[in-house]
């Protein structure tokens, strides 16, 4: 990940995954590199080969708005992937913000946000509705008992993303581990956005770029998609196969927390199964938990 032309890098990804033919170029004989040619994109987009070469070495960085959607056009972004685009062209006045406020301290990892305490008091009171929330970067801040007895990579001071990528009983959880895990990589992209150089981040994709093939692969793609409603499905240990809606509300005040919310259909076999293992959780757990400062040590140990 190269946060310093992070523009370079994703027009030169979303290239590679443009077939010549699709975008109505003829071609024969071997091509040396995947996709779309430098100067092809050039072309199609209407702009010099030269110029976009600078685009995509870094040496131009404030391309117009008019070139940005004829690139997007060209690469076929869809909505969130053009203003993913268009972002990382912009200034990052949030990362500008906490470097004046902290100095040099700025570029150290920050302390994961606190839950604000209306939060944790109302999904304390969903017994029947595992939820939890997380940050932008996918590290769990707090969730309630039936949340961490659906997964244990619920529990607050773990990171979502690199547990289900690395954690081999998480794999076996996830009935749609390969749909889940293609989703999951293209939502962490879009929540941050053009913030590359994030500290937190650049420690989590170093890490998951060397420990998964997978997620090196799809990192790479540069996708991003936003997350959506979906259904998880999964084959719990001790209920069977179970399958969820899930959703996701933005948290406001925050600064991108996420509160996930589950839930079975009413009076479907899915719910009775939920239930008992509410009924199981009820037994051992009696309320939500929050991140601490000794899950914070416990989490980076772990990292």
């Amino acid at each position: 990940m190269d946060a310093t032309n992070a523009l370079g890098e994703f027009l030169r990804a979303r290239r590679a995954l443009i077939r010549p033919e699709d975008a109505g170029i003829r071609h024969g004989g071997l091509r040396r590199v995947p996709g779309l040619r430098r100067e092809e994109v050039a072309m199609l987009a209407g702009i010099s080969a030269d110029y976009y070469l600078r685009l995509e070495q870094g040496r131009d960085r404030d391309p117009s708005l008019q070139v940005l959607e004829a690139l997007a056009d060209v690469l076929d972004l869809d909505a969130p992937a053009t203003a993913h685009l268009i972002g990382l062209t912009q200034a990052r006045p949030s990362q500008t913000r906490r470097s004046d406020r902290s100095g040099d301290r700025g570029r150290a990892a920050q302390k994961p946000e606190p839950v604000p305490p209306g939060i944790l008091q109302l999904i304390d009171g969903w017994p029947s509705n595992p939820a939890y929330v997380e940050n932008r970067f996918t590290d769990v801040l707090a969730a309630n008992p039936l949340a961490m007895a659906l997964s244990p990579s619920h529990s607050p001071g773990v990171n979502l993303i690199r547990a289900i990528l690395l954690d081999e009983s998480e794999r076996e959880l996830r009935r749609d581990w390969e749909e889940l895990t293609e989703a999951g990589v293209a939502a962490l992209r879009a929540n941050v956005g053009p913030d590359v150089d994030d500290p937190r981040l650049v420690e989590l994709v170093g890490e998951l770029s060397v420990r998964s093939e997978r997620f090196r692969r799809l990192w790479g793609r540069h996708d991003v998609r936003p997350k959506h409603a979906r259904v998880m499905r999964l084959h719990h240990p001790k209920v069977g196969d179970l399958d969820l809606q899930s959703n996701k509300l933005a948290i406001n005040g925050t600064d991108g927390l996420i509160l996930k919310v589950f839930h079975a259909e009413p009076g479907s076999r899915d719910a009775e199964l939920l239930a008992i293992l509410g009924s199981l959780t009820a037994t051992s757990s009696g309320e939500s938990r929050k991140l601490t400062g000794s899950d914070e040590h416990q989490a980076v140990d772990e990292q």
